[in-house]
C-alpha cells in the first residue's frame, strides 16, 4: 500500500502542477478548489499507480525475504513456490478487480467532474485568464501577452496567431485596449488601440524579409475563443471519460454502418473507441501481469536495497507502458486491429514472467 500510495502522490502532483498551480497562483481559483480539484486527480492517478505500487511492493518483499534467506527455508520446509506466493497471487487479483472498477467506473466520472468544476470556476470570470507579464496558451492556435490589466483595460498586448505547426502567421501588438466576454461567442473580445499588426505568408512563415507586411490596425475587435476550456463537447465525448455502458453503447451506435461518405470517420471513431476500452481493460489487468512477472524476479534478484528494487519496477513499468504507447502509434490503421495489440504487453509480460516462474521452481 506504500508503494502504491507513493506513486498515487507522485502521479497527482504532476497532474496537479500541470493543470492547477498555474492558476491557483494567479489567483484564478481558492486553496479550496484547488484542494478540490485534487481530490478528484486521485482516480486518474491511481489508474497508473496501482500496478506500478504493485510491482514495487513485491519486489521489495520478496527481494528482502529472499536475501535473508526465508524463502530458502521456506522451500526447505517443503513448500513450493506456488504455495510461498499464493497470497502475493490473491493481492494481485484483488488489485485487478480493484484496478479495473477504478479504470471503467470512478476514473471517468471523476476526470468529468474534475473538468466540469474547473470550467465551472474559470467560467464565472474569464478575464481572469489574462494574466499580466505571462505568456497565455490557453486559445487555440494563439499566445498572448499582455503587460499590465486593470479591470476590463489591458496595455502592451502581444498575440501571436500560430499554424498547425506552431509556426506565427501573424503578430499584433497594441499600447493598450479593452477585453470583454461575450457568452454568445464564448470567447473574449479584445478592442486594442494604437495597435500594429504583422502579417506573413502561410505558405513560408519563416521567410520574415519577402513575406512579412506591416500595417496599422485599427476598428476591428480580435476574438480570443475559449473553445478549448469552455467546450462543452471536451466532457460529453472524450471517450476516455466515459464509463463502462456508455463506452459500450458508443460503439455499438457506431458499429452500425451508416452512409458511404461518412464511412472513414465512422471507422477511425469505431477503433478510438475500441481501443479505449482495450486500454483500459489491459491497464486493469497489467495489475496481475507485474505480479507474476515480479514473484520470481524478487526472488531471483535478492536484493535488500529499496532503490534497488524501486528501480527495477520503474525499469519494468516503463517498459510496458512504452510497448503500450508503440501500439496506440498505430491507431491509424484499423485493418490491423490495434485495439487487440493492446494486450501484446501483457501476453509478452505473463509469458515472460511463467518463464521465470520456472526456471526459479527448477533452481
Amino acid at each position: 500500500m506504500g508503494a502504491v500510495g507513493f506513486f498515487t502522490f507522485i502521479m497527482t502532483a504532476g497532474n496537479a502542477l500541470k493543470d492547477l498551480i498555474g492558476h491557483f497562483f494567479a489567483g484564478r481559483i481558492s486553496l479550496g478548489t484547488t484542494l478540490e480539484l485534487i481530490l478528484w486527480l486521485l482516480p486518474y492517478a491511481v489508474t497508473y499507480a496501482l500496478p506500478m505500487g504493485i510491482l514495487c511492493g513485491v519486489l521489495l518483499v520478496l527481494g528482502r525475504m529472499s536475501a535473508e534467506n526465508e524463502v530458502t527455508a521456506m522451500r526447505a520446509a517443503g513448500l513450493s513456490l506456488t504455495r510461498i506466493a499464493r497470497p502475493i497471487y490473491v493481492l494481485g487479483v484483488l488489485g485487478m478487480i480493484c484496478a479495473l472498477t477504478v479504470n471503467l467506473e470512478f476514473m471517468p466520472q471523476a476526470r468529468t467532474k474534475y473538468k466540469q468544476k474547473l470550467v465551472s470556476v474559470l467560467r464565472d470570470d474569464p478575464k481572469l485568464l489574462l494574466v499580466p507579464k505571462t505568456f497565455i496558451r490557453d486559445f487555440p492556435r494563439m499566445v498572448v501577452y499582455v503587460g499590465d490589466r486593470h479591470g476590463d483595460a489591458l496595455k502592451d498586448v502581444w498575440m501571436w496567431r500560430l499554424d498547425n505547426e506552431s509556426r506565427v502567421i501573424q503578430l499584433l501588438r497594441a499600447e493598450s485596449g479593452s477585453i470583454v466576454f461575450d457568452e454568445a461567442l464564448n470567447g473574449l473580445v479584445f478592442t486594442p488601440q494604437n495597435a500594429v499588426i504583422e502579417d506573413r505568408s502561410e505558405k513560408a512563415p519563416e521567410d520574415c524579409k519577402s513575406s512579412v507586411s506591416v500595417g496599422a490596425f485599427e476598428g476591428t475587435s480580435l476574438v480570443f475563443p475559449l473553445d478549448k476550456l469552455f467546450g462543452e463537447q471536451i466532457v460529453s465525448t472524450k471517450p476516455e471519460w466515459l464509463t463502462l455502458p456508455v463506452l459500450l453503447g458508443e460503439i455499438a451506435k457506431v458499429r452500425v454502418p451508416g452512409e458511404q461518405s461518412a464511412e472513414a470517420a465512422r471507422v477511425t471513431r469505431l477503433t478510438r473507441l475500441r481501443m479505449v476500452l482495450q486500454d483500459k481493460l489491459a491497464t486493469g489487468v497489467a495489475v496481475l501481469t507485474f505480479v507474476f512477472i515480479a514473484v520470481p524476479l524478487g526472488i531471483k534478484v535478492s536484493r535488500r536495497e529499496t532503490s534497488a528494487n524501486l528501480g527495477i519496477a520503474v525499469v519494468l513499468a516503463l517498459a510496458y507502458y512504452f510497448l503500450t504507447v508503440v501500439v496506440k502509434w498505430c491507431a491509424g490503421h484499423p485493418e490491423i486491429r490495434p485495439d487487440l495489440w493492446l494486450w501484446a504487453p501483457n501476453i509478452l509480460f505473463l509469458a515472460i514472467g511463467i518463464f521465470l516462474i520456472r526456471r526459479v521452481q527448477r533452481a
